[in-house]
């Protein structure tokens, strides 16, 4: 196992080799270690990444088991918090300036709830872009694909070669896509009951 060193504390810090496949922030992982923590595992987001802390002493499989058992609490606890409209307008201004070179600039983002058949839509006219409330408890890396995709509408209207080129940009486009189709396809899934239903 390769180790830089972190700090005087006897730290270090390496991404893992073999990330586990679940959660919305794989892509970006941190793993630090520490020879003070004994037997604490926590972790939290840092941009684009997921950093994780581990005491030194642990193995390659505790590792591994740890980093994906804290990926699913910070997905649990991302998705029970609901964004405000004005965090959200945030989160807009921020993912623009990330993926668009702050070239989208929207007049207002809010949640509405008269959006059943759509997750979001865009008035370029007007720079408005409304997200559909279902949305809200996703993961947060598909609340960002879709506020992505209709910022790119304030550049592109429609949904051409040069729109799709605009979103290649975001890293979890085809995981959000996949994820959204996953949820349409469920819906659609007719109730099966159970044997305490019956």
């Amino acid at each position: 196992m390769s180790a830089d060193p972190l700090n005087r504390a006897g730290a270090s810090t390496r991404t893992p080799a073999n990330p586990p496949l679940n959660g919305p922030g794989t892509s970006a992982i941190e793993v630090r270690r520490s020879a003070r923590r004994r037997r604490t595992v926590s972790a939290y987001r840092e941009g684009d990444r997921t950093v994780v802390l581990i005491p030194a002493r642990m193995s390659e499989a505790e590792e591994q088991r740890w980093v994906s058992v804290m990926l699913d609490k910070l997905a649990a606890q991302e998705s029970k918090r609901v964004l405000g409209d004005g965090e959200l307008a945030e989160r807009a201004r921020r993912l623009s300036d990330q993926y668009f070179e702050g070239r989208a600039r929207p007049a207002t983002v809010r949640w509405v709830t008269n959006q059943n058949t759509r997750w979001g839509s865009c008035t370029p006219s007007e720079g408005s872009i409304r997200l559909s409330h279902r949305l809200q408890g996703m993961p947060e890396y598909v609340v960002d694909y879709v506020l992505l995709h209709e910022l790119a509408h304030l550049l592109v209207p429609g949904h051409g070669p040069r729109f799709w080129r605009l979103l290649d940009a975001y890293p979890r486009t085809e995981r959000a896509r996949g994820y959204l189709e996953g949820v349409v396809a469920a819906e659609r899934l007719p109730h099966v009951p159970g044997a305490r239903d019956e």
